[in-house]
């Protein structure tokens, strides 16, 4: 590390810092610089051609909504009837919900489904800033509901889907479970949040111990939530930020992961508390030498291949 490093820089394991500088280089501006269409052009992954975890079943879906459909992707664990019903977790990606598509999370939703036995479904919501809040939770809403109606075609067991994410998705998972509750429809089984974005208040000491964090910094992230919800939003609403929720009882059960260096790593871990504190059952696991992100990284960080263990044991444990 040289002196422009940030302090913060010197709490991540080698692998971890290499692939920083690597971000470094091809990042020459801050996110929040290169406006949504230059930095989904950098950022966003495009297709293997060589999966790391190859499934004989990979298939694509159209998904009704309210504001006409959206794109998913079905993963079905090997040796696995497409007859049968089995247990399902529907996945909404990262992205501070302007980045972020079906192939950026295919890496990740391959391992889970192979490592759980789980059919895995990920979500192609629709990102801001040209499809602002509530769009996105919209879609998620209504492709949840129509999984659920159409769990019997699917292969899926309706009574058994669990719902998860990772940064903005985590989010979105958190918000789905708050919204379901409220309507007094049919919960998830459990919620998996990865590093979930929960908080609109940006006052927590991750904020600023790790504000120039790798990939993503303080200051872009506040700028991705602007992005999400718009400059003037008032702030307090528990869909967009489910820490605001007057209360957390009742919820599904939750996973949480979050990486140590990480601006929103409080929030995450606050959120995680408050699920405890009102009668959740919740297991809580903070990943060090890493930066936000890594959950996704499937072969390049040893702590993804953990986090995806623990995610995959969890998941089996309800099955």
């Amino acid at each position: 590390m040289n002196d422009a490093t940030p302090a913060c820089w010197d709490l991540l394991d080698d692998q971890a810092a290499t692939v920083a500088g690597m971000i470094g280089q091809i990042l020459q501006k801050p996110l929040r610089e290169l406006g949504p269409e230059q930095a989904r052009a950098l950022v966003d992954s495009t297709p293997s051609t060589d999966p790391i975890t190859p499934l004989d079943h990979v298939g694509q879906l159209t998904v009704p909504t309210r504001s006409g459909t959206i794109a998913a992707r079905l993963y079905r664990a090997d040796g696995t009837s497409p007859d049968g019903a089995a247990p399902a977790l529907v996945y909404l990606h990262g992205g501070g919900f302007v980045l972020g598509t079906l192939d950026g999370a295919d890496e990740l939703c391959r391992a889970i489904a192979a490592g759980s036995g789980w059919t895995v479904v990920s979500l192609d919501y629709r990102l801001s800033p040209e499809n602002p809040y509530p769009a996105a939770l919209e879609d998620c809403l209504d492709a949840y509901a129509w999984l659920i109606r159409s769990a019997p075609d699917l292969g899926i067991d309706p009574d058994r889907v669990a719902v998860g994410g990772d940064s903005a998705g985590g989010n979105l998972a958190a918000a789905l479970c708050l919204h379901r509750r409220e309507e007094g429809s049919a919960l998830p089984v459990a919620q998996v949040l990865a590093y979930p974005a929960v908080d609109d208040r940006f006052t927590r000491a991750s904020w600023s111990d790790f504000a120039d964090a790798p990939l993503l910094g303080a200051a872009d992230a506040q700028w991705f939530w602007e992005q999400y919800v718009g400059a003037g939003h008032p702030g307090g609403d528990p869909l967009a930020a489910p820490m605001r929720a007057r209360s957390l009882r009742d919820l599904p059960p939750a996973l949480v992961v979050t990486a140590e260096v990480d601006p929103i790593r409080d929030d995450a871990e606050a959120y995680a508390q408050r699920l405890r504190a009102e009668g959740v059952e919740v297991s809580s696991t903070r990943y060090t030498g890493v930066f936000h992100g890594f959950f996704t990284e499937v072969g390049v960080f040893a702590q993804t291949k953990a986090a995806i263990d623990e995610v995959c044991v969890y998941l089996r444990a309800l099955a």
